[in-house]
C-alpha cells in the first residue's frame, strides 16, 4: 500500500505567528462623504419585510 505522510510544520515564532492571524482578512478603504450620501435610499416602498436602507448604487457588481 503507497500512502503518503503529510508535511509537518511547527511554529517556532509565536509573536509573529500571532500577529500575521490577527492581520489576515483585515481590509482598509476609504470612501468619499459624497458616496455614502448616495448609498442611502429614501424611496420607499410601501411594503413589509426588510427595510430597503441601501440604495443600487451601493450594491452595484462590477
Amino acid at each position: 500500500m503507497n500512502t503518503k505522510t503529510k508535511a509537518s510544520y511547527k511554529v517556532r515564532n509565536w509573536k509573529e505567528y500571532d500577529a500575521a492571524l490577527k492581520l489576515r482578512g483585515n481590509i482598509t478603504f476609504w470612501v468619499n462623504e459624497e458616496v455614502v450620501e448616495q448609498w442611502r435610499n429614501e424611496n420607499k416602498t410601501g411594503r413589509k419585510g426588510a427595510s430597503n436602507y441601501y440604495s443600487g448604487v451601493a450594491i452595484y457588481r462590477y
